[in-house]
């Protein structure tokens, strides 16, 4: 039967020599044997005892869990636990970098959709951040409310062309508009707009908000607070009860 010492085990799993006695001082990978001299053998048993332990580390799972694993007489149970626990911690640690790299995505954005980019100019990115969520719901809500009247302008378009009728288009009008209406305050009462010159969350008259250029995030606007004009960026607020 080949033994192997400490350094060969260490070498075979890739670990240090301090780990493997690290790991017989906390009896989870006790050697088999202990030569004349008092080296640490360890059997082919013992290796592939190593071996687990380091494939469960490898994923993640505490020294004390492990010990308690290969202590157990039915570890089958045990590890399923473990597992599952290992699993919550990783996903949450997923989502804890994403939301990291989420952050400095938006920052890198933002930086590109400015002239001139101040240190004050990252508390408006964080404001906008956190009410991101917000604004893709808004969005969400606008897209499916809209999709019964824009079903009723492609119908009506293909029923003109192909037969003639041109009725259904002055339906789709009738509910066209008032429809318009009614989502263009419904948007602009729950968004607010950051001044990239005074940093200040302010609310613009609606006429203005409604015909200013635009890209998915900036609208050209007046600033409330300190006058200036230009593009500033768009974000959920509160909603306004007055606006409208």
């Amino acid at each position: 039967m080949s033994m192997y010492t400490t350094g060969e085990i260490a070498k075979l799993c890739g670990v240090s020599v301090r780990t493997v006695q690290y790991y017989d001082t906390r009896s989870i990978l006790v050697p088999s044997e202990l030569s004349e001299g008092g080296r640490r053998l360890y059997s082919e048993q013992d290796l592939k005892r190593m071996k687990i332990i380091c494939f469960l580390r490898d994923a993640g799972i505490s020294i004390n869990s492990i010990g308690e694993l290969l202590s157990e007489g039915n570890p089958g149970s045990v590890i399923s636990v473990l597992l599952e626990q290992q699993e919550q911690i990783l996903q949450g640690e997923i989502s804890e970098r994403k939301a990291k790299l989420d952050i400095i995505d938006g920052i890198r954005k933002a930086i590109k959709s400015v002239e001139n980019f101040t240190v004050e100019f990252i508390g408006d990115i964080a404001y906008s951040m956190e009410n991101k969520k917000k604004m893709k719901r808004l969005h969400v809500i606008l897209l499916v409310s809209g999709i019964p009247t824009g079903i009723i302008q492609w119908t009506s378009f293909i029923l003109w062309i192909t037969t003639g009728v041109w009725w259904p288009i002055f339906v789709w009008v009738l509910l066209a508009i008032p429809y318009g209406i009614w989502a263009s305050n419904f948007y602009f009462k729950r968004v607010v707009y950051i001044c990239p010159q005074c940093h200040e969350v302010f609310k613009p008259d609606f006429k203005e908000a409604l015909w200013a250029r635009h890209t998915p995030t900036l609208r050209k606007l007046t600033c409330t607070c300190c006058g200036y004009h230009g593009f500033c960026v768009e974000t959920y607020g509160k909603e306004d009860k007055n606006n409208g």
